[in-house]
């Protein structure tokens, strides 16, 4: 009985969001508004987060994707990224489950790693990858560092383990107004980490330095926006870059 509540309270839901005003590439569907997702503590207005908060229009009703995986696929699409090589190898930390299948069923050597996502194949700290060095061809890491304690140890593993020209998407909340990131590794409590960095597992919160501590461990990095067209078509957030990295 329970399971049929939910089942038609979904289906409504669904009909209510029915429209064509926005589009999801992953289960094509569309909807007139996408549901909202994230959290809305001072601090993440105060600093003015890119990619993370509240926001109020970024997963799809159906399928469940979310606002930061459609902007990695489309970009991926968009540049030709996901013409993948036969045997070529990728890293997917913390794999989101649409990416995920799209990627997977590729003519190539996917491996997805985490230390608590369920869709992760390995089990993984990316402090300590369990790879040799310049095993991949490419690597996706969206939304992953704000989390890790020594996300330097973590950047310089994820450079360890790519190829010589070979690319990394390193996504990561960010705020536009800090020159200098953010980081107390005194502060362990969930509330006070929710309070200070804007949600309980984030260890920190970068600025307009986080390229910069990337090149420190070797990586170039590029900024790159996506299409208007795109964002307004599948309800991206219009002000959140692309990190792309490369060895």
């Amino acid at each position: 009985m329970i399971k049929k509540i939910i089942l038609e309270t979904f289906q409504s839901l669904l009909l209510t969001l029915q429209g064509s005003k926005y589009a999801c590439p992953f289960c094509n569907h569309s909807h007139n508004k996408f549901l909202p997702t994230g959290f809305s503590y001072n601090i993440l207005k105060e600093k003015k987060i890119i990619g993370g908060g509240y926001r109020n229009n970024a997963i799809c009703p159906f399928c469940k994707s979310s606002d930061r995986e459609r902007l990695v696929y489309l970009f991926l699409k968009s540049n030709d990224l996901l013409k993948l090589k036969p045997k070529m190898k990728l890293l997917h930390i913390a794999p989101e489950i649409n990416l995920k299948n799209i990627i997977e069923k590729k003519n190539i050597k996917y491996h997805s790693a985490d230390l608590h996502n369920p869709l992760a194949k390995i089990k993984m700290d990316i402090q300590n990858i369990g790879f040799p060095k310049n095993h991949f061809d490419a690597i996706i890491c969206n939304h992953v560092l704000e989390h890790i304690i020594d996300d330097k140890k973590a950047m310089s593993e994820l450079y360890r383990v790519l190829k010589p020209k070979g690319w990394a998407i390193l996504q990561v909340p960010y705020s536009p107004i800090m020159k200098h990131s953010f980081e107390d590794l005194s502060i362990t409590n969930s509330e006070e980490r929710a309070e200070i960095f804007g949600q309980s597992d984030h260890v920190r919160i970068y600025g307009l330095d986080y390229p910069t501590r990337l090149k420190s461990v070797g990586f170039s990095v590029k900024k790159k926006k996506i299409d208007i067209n795109l964002i307004k078509k599948f309800a991206l957030n219009p002000n959140e870059i692309i990190f792309f990295c490369k060895k």
